[in-house]
């Protein structure tokens, strides 16, 4: 059977769309994105300016230059603003700006949770991810690993094992090896109970070029809800291409079914969309389908935030 994709989105969505559509609207709405995020960062205790400053005061061209793979052809879907940045995520800004803003977001999945709610939220995934696995693996891949909080949360669960963190975007690479070497002390391995150091890889997770059947575990944090969903397929096969046998591939991801987003305010929705391009396709992806498709075992599908959800399927 092959998945159908549906890219019919609701109402509500169709509506704002139409509002995106006018480029000054939409430069508004992720404006307002913006200054909403930096001032949550401001409520739970995150200097975001501050942060932000140390990191862009450091000559990053050697880190940039260890990481980039030059010969990269970047997929289209990727070349375009993302999170508010007009650079999407080829850039300095939203590479020194994205960990302050993940403490911005998940700040309120959980009341009361503040700056830990970023913590709270990775610690649910792999609470389940442990309780799943039958035997903690000893290969990983973590795709679209960002500047490298989901690639330490990995290596924090699985000290021994070998991480792989993959990305298109080589500055956020940059910032994760030097956020790894900070890590380590002196840029070398790292002890047992810290983990391993990380390898960093400037590739599309569709095409990785990675040997078949060489990782164990491939993991996918907050990152399909950014795909359009022939990506979104394509890194499903490419996932399980990577896998040995009765390996695993996990996402954790917003959660369409949640109430939350049936019931978001049209103003928050405007302000969401704005910054996340291929939210509708995402939420009419039937990713159970596109998992099965793949080549997988049907997923297990866990509810691990009041808005966010966990699937992990096994190689079949």
């Amino acid at each position: 059977m092959t998945v159908a994709v549906n890219s019919s989105p609701s109402l509500a969505s169709r509506l704002v769309n139409g509002v995106l559509a006018i480029k000054p609207l939409a430069n508004l709405a992720k404006q307002r994105a913006r200054q909403m995020m930096i001032k949550r960062a401001a409520a739970i205790g995150v200097d975001w300016l501050g942060e932000v400053e140390k990191l862009r005061a450091r000559d990053w061209d050697a880190d940039l230059a260890s990481v980039q793979n030059p010969d990269l052809v970047y997929p289209t879907y990727y070349v375009r603003s993302f999170h508010a940045y007009e650079e999407g995520n080829l850039g300095w800004e939203p590479a020194t700006e994205v960990e302050v803003a993940a403490y911005a977001v998940h700040a309120r999945i959980w009341q009361d949770a503040g700056a830990q709610g970023d913590a709270l939220l990775r610690q649910s995934y792999h609470e389940i991810l442990k309780a799943t696995l039958p035997t903690p693996p000893a290969n990983i891949l973590d795709i679209g690993c960002s500047v490298g909080m989901s690639t330490f949360a990995l290596q924090a669960m699985y000290p021994q094992a070998n991480i792989t963190g993959v990305d298109l975007s080589p500055y956020f690479l940059a910032v994760a090896s030097y956020k790894a070497q900070a890590r380590s002390g002196d840029g070398a391995e790292v002890s047992p109970q810290a983990g391993i150091a990380p390898t960093w890889l400037h590739a599309a997770a569709e095409s990785t070029g990675l040997a078949d059947a060489s990782f164990d575990l491939v993991s996918a944090f907050l990152i399909f809800h950014e795909l359009p969903q022939s990506a979104a397929i394509a890194i499903l096969k490419e996932a399980r291409r990577l896998l040995r046998p009765g390996g695993y591939f996990a996402l954790m991801d917003m959660n369409p079914q949640s109430d939350i987003y049936a019931s978001m305010p049209p103003y928050i929705l405007t302000l969401l969309k704005s910054t996340e391009p291929y939210l509708d396709e995402y939420f009419t992806l039937d990713l159970r389908q596109a998992i099965v498709d793949a080549g997988f075992e049907s997923p297990t599908v866990t509810c691990n935030s009041p808005r966010h959800r966990t699937v992990i399927a096994k190689v079949k």
